[in-house]
């Protein structure tokens, strides 16, 4: 039988503390989150695994260490109001719940979207709400957002996603290029959207989120 709390503890130390995530409350949160919760139970045995898993219809968890990474490098703050975008069954959500002051965790997956809202009660995230609908229009009827976070990745950010960030809101993201990711953090500014590149990681791509292919003859 699995030690999934021990297997969370060495998560921590060897793909989230190792990995440059100093963030004290990221770590606890994922100390604390039941992971095993989040994913099918045929996969439950690797949940701590360093790998994306399945989660079912095309859809991923996010390998930790690119989570952390990422939700590190967002700069999430206690009065945050958080979007996730791609929520899945709610790991990230019950995370970033853990940090902000609300969360909005955006699925269009009906199945995915209803074990998301089962599971986030489970574990006490009271503070996150489950919408359903299309991931690449967001949630306008809830914007602005301090933080924009994607779980998943993306060929595009659509720009209806930049205009529901506040001044100064960031959206965090791991940007697919011919087969290379880069984590990128895009800062609204009362003039543009800025982005830099904080470090190289994949994932699974979003639905919604993959570049247009040009056919030629």
């Amino acid at each position: 039988m699995t030690d999934f709390a021990a297997a969370r503890r060495n998560m921590v130390l060897s793909q989230v503390r190792a990995n440059d995530v100093t963030d004290v409350r990221l770590q606890d949160a994922m100390a604390e989150i039941p992971r095993e919760l989040f994913v099918p139970r045929a996969v439950r045995s690797i949940a701590y695994a360093s790998e994306a898993l399945p989660l079912g219809n095309g859809r991923a968890l996010m390998e930790p260490r690119n989570f952390a990474k990422l939700v590190h490098a967002a700069h999430v703050k206690p009065r945050d109001v958080v979007l996730v975008i791609g929520a899945g069954t709610g790991y990230g959500a019950a995370i970033l719940a853990r940090l902000a002051e609300t969360v909005v965790a955006l699925e269009e997956d009906e199945a995915l979207a209803k074990e998301a809202d089962s599971l986030l009660g489970q574990v006490g995230a009271d503070n996150a709400a489950v919408v359903k609908g299309q991931l690449a229009q967001g949630c306008p009827s809830q914007a602005p957002f301090d933080v924009i976070f994607l779980e998943g990745a993306a060929e595009l950010i659509p720009d209806a996603l930049f205009a529901q960030l506040k001044e100064g809101g960031r959206l965090a993201a791991l940007m697919l290029e011919n087969n290379v990711g880069k984590a990128r953090i895009f800062t609204r500014t009362p003039k543009a959207v800025s982005g830099r590149t904080v470090f190289d990681g994949m994932a699974p791509l979003l639905p919604g989120f993959a570049r247009v292919r040009e056919f030629t003859l």
